[in-house]
């Protein structure tokens, strides 16, 4: 799955979907079929409709920063807001590696992956994520933004019935 950046946004909405399987947790009883795995939409359906999005960083020392974010998803991605000088993004910039959980307990959906800039110009990519906060939240969030791309994504609603993860 390719994404190209600045003027010639191509989302990753109608491309391959992500390899489903089961998550590899020894001696916790999940079965070991397919049978009953979660699809990819239904969990976009959970990334789109989240509020908040609690973002999981690591300072350049190595401590841990978890906080809760505005995002919006839009063609594949995760994309927030977030000033240079805010903890997460400082620590985004020294380490891109991050994980997103949502704010639900109950309908799990926990992503990894990497973090980056936008642009700050109002290339296509930049319009679709202003676009979406503006039907979201109600709100004119300027650019740039941070976008995370997934590598990897688990998601559940029993866990013992229909935990999957999901490759990139």
């Amino acid at each position: 799955m390719t994404r190209k950046h600045s003027s010639s946004f191509v989302s990753l909405a109608g491309m391959a979907q992500p390899t489903a399987s089961r998550p590899h947790i020894p001696d916790y009883g999940l079965p070991t079929t397919t049978t009953g795995l979660m699809k990819w939409s239904q969990v976009e359906e959970r990334l789109e409709a989240s509020k908040h999005y609690w973002f999981a960083t690591t300072s350049p020392g190595g401590k841990p920063h978890v906080n809760a974010i505005w995002g919006v998803w839009v063609g594949g991605a995760l994309y927030s807001g977030g000033g240079p000088d805010v903890r997460w993004a400082r620590n985004l910039v020294a380490d891109p590696r991050i994980a997103v959980h949502l704010e639900d307990g109950e309908k799990v959906v926990i992503v990894e992956g990497r973090a980056e800039r936008t642009s700050t110009e109002d290339d296509d990519e930049v319009k679709s994520v202003k676009a979406a906060y503006k039907k979201k939240y109600n709100f004119d969030h300027p650019a740039p933004f941070w976008r995370i791309t997934p590598s990897l994504a688990f998601a559940w609603t029993r866990f013992e019935k229909d935990a999957t993860r999901f490759r990139f």
